[in-house]
């Protein structure tokens, strides 16, 4: 649920405690500097009324759901999407209920809109304690379903942007089951930023029944026309996988994480965090494969650079470094194979 609007003299109290506060570090001061220096810069810029709302609305927005999801960012999660129509007799929702059933046992939490549909199937499957509610406000279309309604893991927003954000920054991996606008919107607005670079690499399936055929339609006409054309690149169907079934799915989303950990950028070289160090075999290997997509130099093992360190940042993993183009993510997510295979 939203937070309260401070009063005016509330805010300034507020602002005067946060500017005194020495709890935070050097890196949070900087950044809340910056924040105060949008919001002056917002009041002085003869902003209309309008402009302030979305600014504010979107702002509280996101530090309502930051303040939902922190105390579980240890946990790993799957944001789920699919139509808000489906109906609880239709396979493909059965499909999505064993699904997030088999998240929960496998200790994952499942992301949804909150709403009816695929959306209350996978707090279905996972179980309320469990799940996260990501709730658009619309006119037409009843609120959060009864599974996730009264819980306090249900964020409710105004803005389709701010909800697409917090899905997927705080997501580990996606699941999208067949739908309309809204899901082909999401499912194109996921690949747009995994290829991009705007989203970390994360497993994508998209989940259908054997009977339905949705999205290997799909697939027919992006590989006939978008890929035959240009306009994506062949090595970008790496991004994602076609699963019919939650064996599949499982094994696509568990198989992510079997050695790969996170990558983190620190200035031009892409750090690549593992679970298991490769091999000096393996890391030639690497190089052979995928000396397409640097810069310049090669793959390398190395330690937490002074960037990690000073924000503790998965300092006990191996890691791996390398200068990415910043442009192949899907042979990125080739290589995340790769790397995975390792101890598989």
């Amino acid at each position: 649920m939203s937070s309260p609007r401070p009063s005016l003299e509330e805010a300034y109290t507020k602002l005067s405690r946060l500017l005194s506060d020495e709890s935070m570090s050097a890196q949070q001061r900087s950044i809340v500097g910056s924040l105060l220096s949008t919001v002056d810069h917002l009041a002085q810029a003869g902003s209309d009324l309008l402009d302030l709302k979305i600014a504010d609305t979107a702002l509280q927005e996101m530090s309502d759901a930051f303040d939902m999801f922190r105390p579980y960012r240890h946990v790993k999660k799957l944001t789920m999407f699919g139509s808000a129509r489906t109906k609880a007799h239709d396979p493909i929702y059965e499909l999505a209920v064993r699904l997030a059933k088999r998240l929960a046992d496998h200790d994952w939490m499942v992301i949804t809109g909150a709403g009816p549909g695929i959306m209350e199937a996978g707090i279905e499957g996972a179980g309320a304690d469990r799940s996260f509610g990501v709730n658009i406000l619309l006119p037409f279309e009843q609120g959060a379903n009864a599974l996730i309604a009264l819980d306090p893991k249900l964020v409710e927003m105004r803005y389709f942007f701010t909800r697409k954000l917090m899905m997927v920054k705080e997501s580990d991996a996606y699941a999208v089951l067949p739908g309309g606008f809204g899901t082909l919107d999401e499912v194109f607005e996921l690949l747009t930023l995994l290829q991009t670079g705007k989203a970390q690499p994360a497993p994508l399936v998209l989940v259908d029944t054997p009977a339905s055929g949705y999205w290997e339609a799909w697939n027919t006409f992006l590989s006939d026309h978008a890929v035959a054309s240009g306009y994506i690149s062949a090595e970008d169907e790496a991004l994602y996988r076609i699963v019919q079934s939650t064996d599949d799915a499982m094994e696509e989303i568990t198989r992510f994480y079997a050695n790969y950990d996170s990558l983190r950028m620190v200035g031009a070289n892409m750090i690549v965090r593992c679970h298991v160090t490769p091999t000096p075999e393996q890391v030639e290997q690497l190089n052979d494969e995928f000396g397409d997509i640097l810069l310049a130099g090669r793959i390398e093992t190395t330690g937490p650079t002074s960037a990690e360190q000073a924000t503790q940042d998965r300092l006990e993993l191996p890691r791996l470094t390398m200068q990415f183009d910043r442009m192949h993510y899907g042979r990125l997510r080739t290589m995340i194979d790769r790397l995975n295979s390792f101890v598989l």
